[in-house]
């Protein structure tokens, strides 16, 4: 008989590549998963996927009150299951996880997924960022497999609970490009520059504003914002006031098994995370790696873990500041300067062979091996 594993997250699915991968990778090792999260009034229908899913229909969307209800949802979701495995997705699922897991004397393996505690929602909101803390502190020294994303959020963990840590990147799986949809299908221009801002979290402190101001001084090229996050309102407005929107197009939310048709055709993919947080200054974020696999060259801020993957490989180049002229100045170095992108493609080609869920999931394998 197969054994059971329910794995929690409190996004609604759809655009969660990192958990799918993880889900992917359990049902082929021989677990039955069953992913848990929720269903938002704005979610994207879900595609079929190898493994079992359930969002839940919360009343709240967000603040204190729609933590809370989730919570108290995934508690007793949990509770009512049978379950040989329990695998917990960031701070915001663990306090449930960790509770039936100990009323069920079933086993836990935690995945964080960033520094949460010190993300730039929290550390202006000093009681709220308390709770989490604490609600970490109890639990964390107790947990026995913990992952997370890159070794600076590790050594982080290590040193605060004295815990190793299982480093586990959100690397994509190896890909073939054939199939991805042409910029005529897409609706892109076919004589302009493509440049690409991806992902599922387009928050505050990211960049994002300062890049589409960026926008008026980058000459023959395109952005394209793919994906959802805190700051896309405003961003738009951006857009509307700057007159820009013959050289800013949002798509909005894009399942990730779509993300790819984009990201493939960009000629330069940017991460220009600010170093306002530690969250942020260690971030090793998803998109970085997708634009190696679909051989885009980065601009990205220099940031640790960032810098540590592009400067190996020497796959870009950085920004100095997030003054949006200094942004667009560099956008315009690198696309004028061919011979500079041809040799980043080149070792791009490198960095995609050995930056890879392929290679990436043996980390996974070693750890839930005794949970088979």
């Amino acid at each position: 008989m197969k054994r059971k594993v329910i794995v929690s997250v409190i996004n609604d699915l759809a655009t969660d590549q990192r958990v799918d991968k993880v889900c992917t990778s359990l049902t082929r090792m021989g677990f039955e998963v069953c992913l848990v999260g929720r269903k938002q009034k704005k979610s994207l229908p879900l595609k079929e996927r190898i493994y079992k899913m359930h969002r839940m229909r919360l009343f709240f969307e967000k603040g204190p009150f729609f933590y809370a209800e989730f919570n108290i949802r995934l508690f007793f979701f949990l509770l009512l299951r049978k379950f040989h495995l329990l695998v917990s997705n960031d701070l915001d699922t663990l306090l449930p996880n960790f509770m039936v897991s100990k009323l069920k004397h079933k086993p836990l393996v935690y995945d964080s997924h960033e520094y949460y505690t010190e993300t730039p929602e929290l550390i202006n909101r000093k009681f709220v960022q308390n709770v989490w803390k604490r609600i970490e502190a109890f639990i964390f020294p107790k947990l026995k497999d913990v992952f997370t994303v890159n070794k600076s959020i590790a050594d982080l963990f290590e040193k605060q609970y004295g815990k190793k840590v299982n480093i586990l990147r959100n690397v994509p799986p190896k890909r073939a490009f054939s199939v991805a949809k042409s910029k005529e299908e897409l609706g892109m221009p076919t004589n302009k520059k493509i440049l690409i801002l991806q992902g599922a979290g387009i928050n505050m402190q990211r960049g994002a504003e300062e890049l589409v101001e960026a926008m008026q001084y980058v000459n023959n090229a395109v952005l394209y914002i793919v994906g959802s996050g805190d700051v896309i309102d405003i961003l738009k407005e951006m857009v509307e006031n700057y007159h820009l929107q013959d050289k800013v197009i949002m798509t909005g939310k894009v399942p990730f098994q779509e993300l790819i048709n984009y990201t493939v055709h960009g000629d330069l993919g940017l991460t220009l995370d600010k170093d306002t947080n530690i969250n942020y200054r260690y971030s090793l974020p998803n998109k970085l790696f997708d634009y190696i696999q679909a051989g885009v060259p980065v601009l990205a801020s220099r940031l640790t873990e960032i810098s540590k993957v592009i400067d190996t490989y020497q796959i870009g180049g950085f920004i100095d500041n997030h003054d949006p002229k200094h942004i667009a100045s560099k956008i315009n170095s690198i696309l004028s300067d061919q011979p500079r992108v041809v040799k980043w493609k080149e070792n791009l080609q490198k960095a995609a062979n050995e930056l890879n869920w392929d290679l990436e999931e043996e980390k996974l394998k070693e750890v839930y091996q005794k949970y088979v």
